[in-house]
């Protein structure tokens, strides 16, 4: 398993205690944590409306103390930002074809020596989609690991992990229960944040 940001040795600290004092500065709270005995999960991201969803999620991650793995475009993984993207715990997407990325992501979970928590927006994008993609649904299916319902509130300032279960395999019927978890929350850009 790569090194990433998340997993480097005496800056991850550095940057756990630096991200609880910014978050507390900008008036965010923190609320969930990881469930016990859980090394490996996906992690929905929702919603997932603004480019500043990413800092707010790295922070995120380093306050509560996760190893996450997050998937982006793979315009975000050019030259010359390929090696930080990928050091920032960046997994490329390449949006145009079809390729085997649930595979090789139940892979990289399953293989996992330590933690590692794989973070998916449903949305896909940051603009407004009327559907969520299913990907991160199969992923922890397949890999056998909890999805968990990570949020961040701009309406609020709240943002942290919700209810975490494993997959059914009733995509229809799991898919109710986890778009009405989201129902309550508001995106930077609100308008953006379709959830039916």
């Amino acid at each position: 398993m790569r090194i990433t940001i998340f997993t480097t040795p005496i800056l991850s600290p550095i940057l756990h205690w630096l991200s609880v004092r910014m978050l507390k500065a900008l008036g965010w709270t923190l609320t969930g944590a990881m469930p016990a005995n859980t090394p490996q999960s996906v992690v929905i991201a929702a919603p997932h409306t603004s480019n500043w969803d990413f800092p707010y999620t790295l922070m995120v991650a380093f306050a509560m103390k996760l190893n996450i793995q997050w998937m982006g475009k793979q315009q975000l993984f050019r030259f010359p930002f390929r090696q930080l993207m990928l050091w920032l715990g960046g997994i490329p997407v390449n949006r145009s074809q079809s390729t085997n990325l649930v595979e090789a992501s139940v892979q990289t979970l399953q293989q996992a020596h330590r933690d590692l928590h794989l973070v998916v927006p449903p949305e896909g994008t940051r603009s407004k989609s009327r559907h969520w993609k299913t990907g991160f649904y199969y992923i922890a299916l397949g890999a056998q690991v909890p999805i968990v319902l990570g949020y961040m509130d701009f309406a609020t300032k709240h943002s942290g992990l919700g209810p975490a279960f494993l997959p059914t395999g009733d995509l229809e019927a799991d898919m109710v229960h986890i778009k009405a978890f989201y129902a309550a929350f508001q995106g930077k850009n609100p308008d953006q944040f379709v959830n039916d």
